[in-house]
Formats: C-alpha cells, structure tokens, sequence
C-alpha cells in the first residue's frame, strides 16, 4: 500500500478532553436534582432526554444543557426553582467557555502527521462552539481543512474527502468513537484508526470491528505516524 493522500481526525477525546468535562457537570446536575431523584434516576432519565432531543437540537454543550432543563423540570414536577434551574444554566455555560486542554504528546504528533499527508479535522457538535475550541486548542494552523458536520456518516466522510481531493481508499480516519469514527469511515471505503479515550459517552460506545484489515487500534496518536509509514 502506498502512504495515504489525506489524514482526517475527530477533535472531542482525541485531540482534547471533553467527556471528562461532561462528567463533571453530570455530578453538579446530580447534586441539584437530589431532592427529586436519586442520581442513577436522574442519569436514566437524562440519557433518555438526550436522546429524545439529539434530532433537534444536535451533538454539544448547548443541546446538552436545554437536555439538563427538561430533565429537571420533568423530575421535579416543573418544582423545581429559579435558583436550580439557573445553576443549570450556568454549568451548561462552564462547559462551553472551559479552557480547551490538548491531550499529550498531540500537538507534536499532529506535527509529524502533517509531514506526511495533509490533515482535515472532521468534527460534530456545534459549529460556534467546535470552532472556539479548535481556536482555542492551539492547533488550527496544523489543518488543511475543517469539517463540521451534524453526523457521521459514511456519506458525511465521502463528501468529505471528496472535497479534499482524496479517494476514500487514499483516506485514514483517526479517533477515540468506533461509532462515529470507525465504523462510518469504514464502511466509506477509508481505513480507521481508533484511539481510545479512558471514558466513552454511551451514546458514541460499540464494538470495534477487530479484525477488518482496513482497522487498526492504537494507544496513542502518536503510534499513528510508526503506523502509516509502514504502509510503505
């Protein structure tokens, strides 16, 4: 095989924290919910709400925090006050302004990636929001393109790589979701490469389809560039 023409890679847990953010502000939702509910209620009933809204109002903070309010307005009878209620609010906007912190060893990672083929983040979520935080990761300057998509699909990264000059055969796809970085990828014709992040939102979990020789796991990103060099 020769070296691929275009790099992709998803950004939330694979270039910086993200779950872990979400985690926190869980247990703040599971605190203020406490007089209604226990917290394993409340993170049942959040799942659902989420899930329920993930049509509307998308991936991210914003859809995520609207999700926190029906939820406690639901649990509580529509008891619930002002004062829990605005804490909600002022979680949810915690989340989106909380300083963006680049994994370990990305950046340079990134650096080594770029030398060998161009790099396009395809990332979902908000687009006011994926942008700030790629602004502010530090790491923009390393990208030939920026994909912000509702979902992945593998229509999504067809589109995608087609729009970057690459055939998804000459197309890698790197990230921490085998749901939404994975099998999408693959199933577009591209190779994956998966990079584990300690926590997975249960939404994005899966089996990773050992075996499939376009599909490789990985520890880190760095392990990425020993791995398509050897393609050569």
């Amino acid at each position: 095989m020769t070296r691929p023409t275009l790099i992709a890679l998803d950004a939330d847990d694979t270039l910086w924290h993200n779950e872990s953010l979400f985690r926190m502000t869980h247990q703040r939702f599971n605190e203020l919910l406490a007089p209604w509910a226990e917290a394993a209620q409340v993170e049942q009933h959040l799942a659902a709400v989420e899930r329920r809204n993930l049509g509307t109002y998308g991936y991210g903070a914003k859809g995520f925090t609207l999700s926190m309010m029906e939820t406690a307005i639901e649990l509580s009878g529509a008891a619930a006050p002002a004062t829990v209620l605005a804490e909600i609010m002022a979680a949810g906007r915690e989340l989106m302004t909380h300083p963006i912190e680049p994994l370990p060893g990305v950046r340079s990672a990134l650096e080594a990636l770029a030398e060998r083929a161009p790099l396009l983040l395809v990332t979902k979520g908000d687009l006011f929001h994926q942008e700030s935080k790629l602004a502010a990761s530090g790491l923009g300057d390393l990208f030939s393109g920026v994909e912000i998509v509702s979902e992945k699909t593998a229509d999504t990264y067809r589109r995608a790589f087609r729009r970057h000059g690459a055939a998804p055969e000459a197309a890698v796809m790197a990230g921490n979701s085998v749901r939404s970085d994975i099998l999408p990828a693959l199933e577009a014709g591209s190779h994956a490469a998966l990079i584990p992040y300690p926590l997975v939102w249960a939404h994005e979990a899966a089996e990773a389809p050992l075996g499939h020789p376009r599909f490789v796991q990985l520890g880190t990103l760095a392990e990425l560039v020993p791995w398509l060099d050897a393609w050569t």
